[in-house]
């Protein structure tokens, strides 16, 4: 669980510091890549609360 969390906090971090370098540098290549960043980190946290829910929903049954 912390392990998940801490991937989870440190790729949205690398987001963060994309999306700082394309306003920085104003070039949109920093702007793309922070997107991608934040679009496979929603994925992978939807991902892994689903498997959290289904876990909880095998035990009720």
């Amino acid at each position: 669980m912390f392990i998940a969390r801490l991937v989870v906090g440190l790729l949205l971090f690398a987001a963060v510091v994309c999306f700082a370098m394309s306003i920085a540098t104003g070039q949109a290549r920093w702007r793309r890549l922070g997107l991608i960043i934040m679009k496979w980190t929603l994925l992978a946290g939807f991902a892994f609360f689903a498997v959290l829910i289904l876990e909880r929903l095998a035990l009720l049954l």
